[in-house]
């Protein structure tokens, strides 16, 4: 099958290359993915009146709201958590960008892992993310 002996050493070395690239992708996505289920989002209100904390996921975890909240009205309280919740998510889409291009560079799968973020997590109001 082979023609001469170089042949067959240049297929071998393609192959051998394959297959470094690929464990280095996978070394480096395991690395990506734990380094993003360690990380959480948090912002604060304009006022500092509330403060929220998303997980990795866009889940929010920890609410912090100032005694001060007890002079506005429910209403006004209410869209302070979720617009700061919102920022939470934005905070932590920030992070999953910098870690996934820190981690794996201009790699397509980055490209996709953050565009995945991106919809779960929407820090936009209307958006269909965690946030909402």
């Amino acid at each position: 099958m082979w023609a001469d002996e170089a042949a067959l050493d240049a297929a071998a070395r393609r192959v051998d290359s394959w297959e470094a690239s690929f464990a280095d992708r996978a070394r480096r996505t395991r690395s990506l993915t734990s380094r993003i289920q360690a990380l959480t989002g948090t912002a604060h209100s304009p006022d500092r009146m509330v403060e929220a904390t998303v997980d990795s996921s866009g889940q929010l975890v920890a609410l912090r709201l100032d005694e001060r909240t007890r002079q506005h009205s429910a209403t006004h309280t209410a869209e302070q958590i979720v617009a700061t919740a919102r920022a939470a998510c934005a905070d932590l889409l920030r992070q999953v960008t910098e870690a996934t291009r820190e981690t794996l560079g201009d790699d397509p799968a980055g490209a996709a892992i953050v565009e995945s973020y991106q919809r779960r997590v929407h820090p936009e109001p209307g958006g269909t993310g965690a946030a909402r």
